[in-house]
């Protein structure tokens, strides 16, 4: 499981160096190959393959045409490609990904979310924290499901 938040960089061809915590789980876990995608653009996706091909076998379950599983496919295939960690740990994030979650030749977080792993431009997820505030209701919703 990918946990934890770990700074990272994305260098001048556009590869991100998977910080040395989740590399480990990723290299013996799940292998090299990944799938890199966003469904809104505002941050990177990065599932293990095996992880995706999950989520995928699910989506082609009917119904087929629920609007909203047709716009989160479209999204992910729009900002997706497959792509394979080299040795050092590098992944490559396609180039239109990279400016539209504005992540290209900076510093940012890699965040873990037990099953892939979530890259984002450290000031808009600041942003994001700031803006909804961990309360009171989601420990309640919480709580609902036993956590």
């Amino acid at each position: 499981m990918f946990r934890g938040n770990f700074p990272a960089k994305i260098d001048a061809q556009g590869r991100i160096k998977i910080p040395s915590a989740h590399r480990k789980i990723l290299d013996t876990a799940y292998g090299m190959e990944v799938f890199v995608t966003s469904v809104t653009g505002e941050n990177v996706l990065i599932y293990p393959m095996c992880e995706w091909e999950k989520l995928e076998a699910k989506l082609i379950e009917p119904p087929k045409m629920l609007p909203g599983k047709l716009k989160f496919l479209r999204n992910t295939s729009y900002f997706g490609q497959m792509a394979k960690s080299d040795r050092q740990g590098r992944v490559l994030i396609p180039t239109h990904l990279r400016e539209a979650a504005a992540v290209e030749g900076m510093e940012v977080d890699v965040i873990g979310q037990l099953n892939y792993l979530e890259v984002w431009n450290r000031s808009r997820f600041n942003k994001i924290l700031e803006s909804d505030p961990y309360t009171d209701r989601d420990s309640i919703s919480l709580a609902d499901i036993g956590i």
